[in-house]
């Protein structure tokens, strides 16, 4: 983040964040408020502009100081999980990983994932900023997080994008509804039907109207929710049926819904993991990332056999 600064600087700036006060941070850390002053000074000066605004009662951040607390504490908690690992015989077997993730990836496949993981790392832990696309995409930038599960297609030259699976949008609907008898469907099925979509504002309902009015398509909702798990609700209680990325979907047996892929045309989002040019990874997430393309592409192999089958 900066050339010439230490963490004490760090912690010093964090602290008088959360206390607000220089006199009562400078007792927190056993330093002398002069002492805490130089030390809030010279981290400005390592990035080159003031980070909080004083008065004579209150400390308050700025604009550039609010944006780097969050990764302030991140690094911060990074650099004390690696002493305790230090001291650790298996320190390779701990850490912290801190992943921004799609809400629709999060939900159903990656506890998945995580609890392969756990089961040969039980030490590390995670946090998890379930995130839309561009807030996603943000906190990578910001090195709020280490990696990202995202949607491809964004332009960002500070961003490296790693192609993982194709996810394709699929029908939900309950398993006594008419459209669950068929093995697969088109667009125009869909139409005497109440549907249950997202806000014009989410990525994904951007992505398939997009694709859809390529064909000259549109699809005609009675209900229109925020989140795609709000919709999975609606359908389960027999209000309509959904179009929905198949990673948002049950992935195991459900005891009322049912998925059925819809062609002509077939539309899926790519998902992939999004880091920081030229940034490191710590060794957890590193081995994280590294289960994590694993299980995907092994699902993805065996989804084809399926279909081969």
């Amino acid at each position: 983040m900066c050339i010439n600064c230490e963490i004490l600087d760090l912690r010093a700036f964090l602290s008088v964040v959360e206390l607000e006060n220089f006199h009562r941070s400078a007792e927190a850390l056993n330093l002398s408020q002069p002492a805490l002053s130089r030390r809030i000074q010279k981290l400005e000066l390592a990035i080159g502009a003031p980070l909080l605004e004083r008065t004579t009662r209150h400390v308050s951040t700025t604009a550039l100081g609010a944006e780097l607390i969050p990764l302030v504490r991140r690094m911060l908690e990074e650099f004390d999980t690696s002493l305790f690992a230090v001291r650790d015989v298996g320190s390779q077997r701990t850490g912290l990983v801190t992943i921004a993730c799609l809400p629709t990836a999060a939900f159903y496949f990656l506890p998945t994932v995580i609890k392969q993981f756990s089961a040969e790392y039980p030490n590390i832990r995670f946090r998890i900023l379930d995130l839309p696309a561009t807030d996603g995409l943000q906190a990578v930038a910001r090195g709020e997080v280490e990696f990202g599960i995202n949607i491809m297609g964004f332009s960002d030259p500070d961003l490296v994008f790693d192609r993982l699976i194709e996810d394709p949008f699929v029908l939900a609907a309950r398993k006594d509804h008419p459209l669950a008898a068929k093995s697969e469907l088109e667009w125009d099925d869909l139409a005497p039907y109440q549907l249950i979509t997202v806000h014009r504002s989410s990525g994904n309902r951007t992505l398939l109207d997009a694709a859809l009015a390529k064909s000259n398509l549109k699809l005609r909702w009675s209900y229109e929710v925020t989140h795609l798990s709000t919709s999975l609700g609606l359908v389960e209680a027999g209000l309509g049926i959904s179009v929905l990325p198949k990673l948002a979907t049950p992935q195991e047996e459900h005891p009322f819904l049912v998925t059925r892929p819809i062609r002509n045309p077939e539309i899926s989002r790519t998902i992939g993991i999004v880091r920081r040019r030229g940034g490191t990874l710590s060794p957890a997430a590193e081995r994280f990332m590294t289960m994590l393309i694993g299980t995907w592409a092994e699902g993805n192999s065996a989804t084809k056999e399926r279909a081969v089958g």
